[in-house]
């Protein structure tokens, strides 16, 4: 498939062209207080003394939780964890608000939750239900805690762009879902996710952000927009189980994946902490002035998306500080 046809596939798909929902909430929540950090980020982030309070929750799709309603569950806790450790945080407890047609259906979606509380050692402490609705619904909020933050506000030109990803596993029956996380011991997930707030109290990494049901594409574009920069992103560099088309990867949510903006000087030190975990990591591109995503694929070059010219998500972008410009994030 040539990058044209993938690009216009690409911006077309329900996962990626969905994120535009969020333009008018965004709008519609402008000028409101959002604590240390402008509206948009994987988590809200609120100052603590030393540190910050992170605020997050994730609502899953009808028909999702009704075909998948262990996993759906599972995904709960499993989505939001790593929408913390994108903040550069570790979680403290998660709630959950669930819909169901009767505690069968409910029973299923509470065990996932339980089974992904138990292997993140995240504590589900309470919530809401109703076992008499229509249909089963899912949304799960979380806490957590930073000591320092990654942000998607803090790319700057000149950047590397990495993308680290799960490898391991495979597709769930349902969906582009790829689950390296159901099967895996959960002091290995633990682990993992603890990588992210290493970076970020270690300086390490300018800005990151979890890769999210737009695909790593998608997720880039969402970092860059928030930043105020653009990139040159190469597709045949991006990190891709065996076996798996490109197309299909670019539309899909893996367990484990981020988007990281690095200094040069700090990639090498980055890579070693995600392969010492056998996971994958790659550079993928660099950042660039501007607001244009480009995407090369087998020696093409092809504009993608210049989030000035049309917003993405819309989202306010935070003015640079020195600090940040020295130390690589802030603190």
């Amino acid at each position: 498939m040539g990058l044209d046809t993938l690009i216009t596939n690409l911006r077309a798909a329900p996962a990626f062209a969905h994120k535009a929902d969020i333009q008018p909430v965004m709008a519609g929540l402008a000028g409101l207080d959002s604590g240390h950090l402008p509206l948009g980020d994987d988590a809200a982030a609120l100052s603590d003394g030393d540190g910050f309070l992170l605020m997050a929750m994730e609502g899953f799709v009808n028909e999702f939780v009704a075909a998948e309603p262990f996993f759906a569950g599972y995904c709960g806790v499993m989505v939001n964890v790593g929408d913390i450790a994108a903040m550069g945080g570790r979680p403290l407890a998660v709630t959950d608000a669930l819909w169901s047609r009767g505690d069968h259906q409910g029973g299923e979606i509470l065990a996932g939750l339980r089974e992904a509380a138990g292997k993140y050692g995240v504590p589900l402490v309470g919530g809401h239900s109703n076992g008499h609705c229509d249909r089963p619904q899912l949304s799960v909020a979380i806490l957590g805690r930073a000591r320092a933050l990654l942000t998607s506000f803090d790319a700057r030109p000149g950047d590397t762009l990495l993308v680290a990803c799960d490898l391991r596993g495979g597709f769930r029956p349902v969906g582009d879902n790829w689950d390296a996380s159901s099967d895996a011991p959960g002091a290995r997930l633990r682990g993992d996710l603890e990588i992210l707030p290493g970076l970020a109290e270690d300086r390490l990494c300018r800005a990151g952000k979890d890769i999210s049901m737009a695909g790593p594409v998608g997720t880039a574009l969402m970092l860059l927009e928030a930043s105020g920069v653009g990139a040159v992103l190469d597709l045949d560099a991006l990190p891709r189980p065996t076996g798996v088309p490109l197309e299909r990867w670019l539309r899909t949510f893996p367990s484990y994946g981020f988007v990281l903006s690095v200094a040069p000087g700090h990639v090498a030190a980055v890579r070693r902490r995600f392969q010492a975990r056998d996971l994958a990591v790659a550079e993928v591109g660099r950042v660039t002035a501007g607001g244009t995503l480009e995407l090369t694929l087998d020696g093409q070059r092809r504009p993608f998306w210049d989030h000035r010219a049309t917003p993405y998500l819309g989202r306010a972008r935070r003015d640079p500080e020195p600090s940040r410009h020295q130390g690589g994030h802030h603190a």
